[in-house]
């Protein structure tokens, strides 16, 4: 096989590289900037233009190389392309060749464009290595339109009654498309540390986001009375978010679709948005590629790759270290300032 499933990640044996180690490897490409695809340790990393300054952000300085979508690199005669995946800024499906043999390794993807993340682009390939996060078919996203609009509302009705509006996203991904939606309304946004440090580093890589503010303890508390702010889900019920009173608190979050976990979250809201394809969205990809064999990865991993060879599609389960939606959150630190 040209990638080999071992106990570091995904590994070319050939180019002599992983994609998405989760330890310390000579050579990593990464698909993506979130914890659990990029992890410190390696000594050399190729990634997405985009991706390099959020790998700067999260871990340091490091022997980084960087390609835009679509243009071939070469290691051992491998030919290895980046090409866009749709999950969060810089996110890119890592596409390799070898004497006629191709696979992608998709890392997290999303088939709606959110015109912020890049388009996602179907790839041609003989092995598809996919993720399944909501592999489940209860898991079908309205459009992103309609999910936009109800946070609109939920916040302008909140707006209107005094109260301020907290709400959790993931400060890599999920904020910038929050932040979008919210910026339409003109109210002043403000944000968690976390939240903040991304953006600026966004804004100084030349993206044209609405203007966010720090939460510093200088800001007087009627300032942000009534207004938004943004914060990720290490966050939620924490000190740090009791000092918006009143507030309503809402979450940001694919699970958020079954009202079980809405109710667990102890939250005023919940908005099903999502940074990965639907059950929907991962059925259709797969349709488009057509691949001769699907290895499914992370989420629903057992349920979908049952679902795929009852279905005449040659699929197998693959164990990684690559977490789910609410474990990546848990990562994130909260900012008490």
């Amino acid at each position: 096989m040209l990638i080999e499933f071992t106990d570091r990640g995904l590994y070319c044996r050939q180019g002599e590289f992983y994609i998405d180690p989760w330890k310390p490897v000579e050579a990593a490409v990464i698909t993506h900037a979130h914890s659990d695809h990029a992890r410190p340790g390696n000594n050399n990393y190729l990634c997405h233009d985009r991706t390099l300054p959020l790998l700067r952000l999260r871990l340091g300085e490091n022997n980084y190389q960087s390609v835009p979508w679509n243009e071939t690199t070469f290691r051992n005669g491998v030919k290895i392309s980046l090409h866009p995946a749709g999950h969060i800024i810089g996110s890119s499906q890592v596409r390799v060749e070898y004497a006629g043999e191709v696979w992608v390794v998709s890392g997290d993807y999303k088939t709606e464009n959110d015109h912020i993340s890049g388009a996602f682009e179907p790839v041609k390939c003989h092995h598809f290595v996919t993720e399944s996060t909501f592999g489940l078919p209860i898991y079908n996203w309205a459009s992103q339109k309609e999910q936009y609009q109800l946070v609109q509302n939920w916040v302008q009705q909140n707006h209107e009654n005094g109260i301020t509006s907290v709400l959790y996203a993931y400060s890599l991904g999920k904020s910038q498309r929050i932040i979008k939606a919210v910026g339409e309304l003109g109210l002043p946004i403000y944000a968690h540390g976390a939240v903040a440090n991304v953006q600026e580093v966004l804004r100084n890589d030349g993206w044209d986001f609405p203007l966010v503010r720090r939460v510093t303890k200088d800001i007087p508390s009627e300032h942000i009375r009534g207004n938004i702010v943004i914060a990720p889900g290490s966050a939620e019920n924490s000190p740090w978010t009791r000092r918006f009173a009143p507030y309503k608190t809402a979450v940001c979050s694919g699970w958020m679709q079954v009202r079980g976990n809405f109710r667990r979250r102890n939250t005023d809201a919940g908005f099903p948005i999502s940074d990965h394809a639907d059950w929907q969205g991962l059925l259709d990809t797969i349709k488009l590629i057509s691949p001769e064999k699907v290895y499914v990865t992370h989420g629903f991993q057992s349920v979908f790759s049952r679902y795929l060879n009852e279905s005449g599609i040659n699929a197998a389960e693959v164990k990684t270290e690559f977490g789910t939606e609410e474990e990546v959150a848990t990562t994130e630190q909260t900012d008490e300032v």
